[in-house]
């Protein structure tokens, strides 16, 4: 059995004492698979100094994406600096009080675990460190609330209100509700509110580094539909729920900051306000997209957001304040520095933000070692442009489905590499299988299409 070791027994004793202090009775030690579903197993209170010391166990075939079954036997390793009182079990007299732990996967000899995600995260960020870089992103995941009757899920939205509507937005105690359980996980919420379409929100967080907002993107998601689910309701983060309204994306915004606390995407005599470490990251992820979407467009409802007309970004273009644009860079304000940044709108919030981060790090990572800038920005609404103009102006398109972009992502080695070879085979069956799946259904709309013509 393969030991975790602790330089410092009394790190252990003390993280043992504060959880034993918030009266914890049960721990859930928590991960994602590749597809950024949360998983996870629960130990009681006595059992925590030995999961510290030495790791729990479990069966990693029956995860997906993870091992085959005659090589199982993985184990998690708990990181400290995710411990919270799941906020809700502390309301209720009658509920046991309940922790958790965000945490590695390992292999039986002692070594990472090359498929799980937050590891892919942390070798990018390594990566990213060793050149003097600290990767920030904020992002805003944008979800829909259906309703429910008798735990039957009904394909309605919650309520009729648009953006930033408070008269007729039915949602806004449970968004504030929402906040509240984020806050009681230590997460820095910054705004809430109803947005563009039918029974859409969002609840926006700060900025930090990618591996706390990584965790915190998938601790958001865990809440909301907690949340949601205690009113009868369901919190979907699927990209594209509801044909003719606007879906649910999930755009980030970055920055490289240096150890010292610098804003490196900054430049003050620049037009835009942005260095060229900024325009390099850019051109970067332009570069590269159409094999990161993919990760960050990961299912085949995703593509179906991907359209002209619902304010999802298609055209491979930059701009400032242009949200037709794939990459946008919010208008500078003086004095604050440290907010210049740019924002990837293409990603939606099916994305596994462990990958999604660790891939869009990469590619801006090769822009900066390849030091070219990219082409001038677009400020025009490129929605309005028609595909000879977009092609005149030499503005690209992205991928229209996932097996377009997995055509892409096998020819794309930086992105590849980022992922590892494992993850991006195990990852490659699990589209190919999706995929197939799709192809052979017979759709209702084929069924009102040709049944009675044919």
């Amino acid at each position: 059995m393969a030991k975790i070791k602790d330089k410092d027994d009394r790190h252990i004793d003390d993280i043992v004492k504060r959880v034993k202090a918030d009266k914890v009775q049960f721990i859930h030690l928590q991960f994602t698979d590749l597809n950024g579903h949360l998983k996870g197993v629960t130990i009681p209170i006595s059992k925590l100094e030995a999961a510290l010391r030495d790791g729990i166990w479990f069966d990693g075939s029956s995860i997906e994406g993870f091992t085959r079954i005659y090589e199982s036997d993985m184990y998690l390793k708990l990181d400290p600096a995710t411990y919270a009182v799941i906020p809700w079990t502390k309301r209720n007299s009658s509920q046991a009080v309940v922790a958790r732990f965000m945490c590695d996967v390992f292999m039986p000899d002692g070594s990472h675990f090359e498929g799980d995600p937050r590891y892919i995260l942390k070798k990018q960020l390594e990566r990213a460190k060793k050149l003097g870089y600290t990767y920030n992103v904020g992002p805003e995941l944008e979800f829909f609330l259906f309703r429910k009757e008798n735990d039957k899920l009904l394909p309605l939205p919650h309520d009729n209100a648009g953006y930033f509507d408070q008269t007729s937005d039915l949602a806004m105690e449970i968004r504030q509700e929402m906040t509240d359980a984020l806050h009681g996980f230590g997460i820095d919420v910054e705004a809430l509110h109803h947005e563009v379409a039918i029974g859409q929100h969002e609840i926006d967080f700060r900025y930090a580094d990618a591996l706390t907002i990584a965790d915190q993107a998938v601790t958001l998601k865990f809440t909301l539909k907690w949340v949601a689910a205690h009113h009868s309701l369901h919190a979907t983060f699927m990209p594209k729920p509801i044909r003719g309204i606007n879906g649910s994306g999930m755009h980030v915004h970055q920055s490289l900051f240096n150890a010292q606390g610098k804003n490196l995407f900054f430049d003050p005599k620049d037009d835009y306000h942005l260095s060229d470490i900024a325009k390099y990251f850019i051109k970067g992820q332009l570069d590269h997209i159409k094999a990161m979407n993919a990760i960050l467009n990961p299912t085949i409802n995703s593509y179906k957001r991907l359209v002209v007309g619902y304010e999802a970004p298609v055209y491979i273009a930059w701009g400032q304040r242009n949200r037709s644009a794939l990459i946008r860079i919010p208008l500078y304000t003086p004095g604050r520095e440290k907010s210049v940044r740019a924002e990837l709108r293409c990603p939606d919030p099916a994305a596994n933000p462990y990958l999604a981060f660790a891939i869009m790090l990469a590619a801006g990572l090769d822009g900066i070692e390849k030091k070219t800038l990219p082409p001038k920005p677009i400020e025009e609404n490129i929605y309005d442009f028609s595909v000879d103009e977009a092609k005149k102006r030499k503005i690209d398109i992205l991928p229209q489905n996932i097996m377009e972009a997995m055509q892409h992502l096998d020819k794309n080695q930086v992105i590849k590499d980022a992922l590892g070879e494992f993850a991006y085979e195990k990852f490659k069956v699990l589209k190919q299988s999706e995929w197939d799946d799709y192809r052979l259904q017979v759709t209702q709309w084929e069924i009102d299409q040709y049944l009675e013509k044919y």
